[in-house]
């Protein structure tokens, strides 16, 4: 956290001591951590003099903020209806056993994030899935598998 803090520091040292200067201050702290760190907003409150309550109830209201990191593989699962239809539900039962994460967490190695999204666009391709920038179409529980051959379970079922 040290240098996450010095981090804080130096983009805290371009805003006055306004509360207004809060969401940007937040938005640029996440912006290089790539998520708002509990040192981070107790410094953010010091520094604005604010309650870090008031910081923390900010940052938890508005969508744009993540207050855990993200893994470094970031796994979408399409809800849309296409992918619903087509079994979507079913690769994100398959995803969670097979990263020991829930929707919506972050595995502690920081190696997965598992999110679903209303629609990634590729409806023809249904069910979807998207790891951080690349799309894969037409799931099935085997492609998914195949996607992860490294993950926890894939381990334990070959062996």
């Amino acid at each position: 956290m040290s240098g996450e803090l010095s981090l804080v520091r130096e983009i805290l040292a371009g805003y006055g001591k306004s509360r207004g200067a809060l969401i940007p201050v937040l938005q640029e702290v996440q912006a290089a951590l790539g998520y708002v760190p509990e040192g981070a907003m107790v410094e953010i409150a010091r520094h604005l003099g604010i309650p870090a309550s008031h910081v923390y109830s900010v940052a938890s209201f508005y969508a744009q903020f993540r207050l855990q990191p993200l893994g470094r593989r970031r796994i979408a699962v399409c809800r849309g209806t296409a992918c619903h239809v087509r079994g979507a539900p079913e690769i994100l039962k398959e995803l969670e056993g097979l990263t020991g994460i829930r929707e919506g967490e972050t595995s502690e190695d920081l190696e997965y994030t598992l999110e679903t999204v209303a629609c990634i666009g590729c409806c023809a391709l249904a069910p979807c899935v998207r790891v951080n920038d690349e799309v894969y179409g037409e799931m099935t529980r085997e492609k998914v598998r195949a996607l992860f051959p490294d993950s926890e379970e894939a381990h334990r079922d070959a062996g």
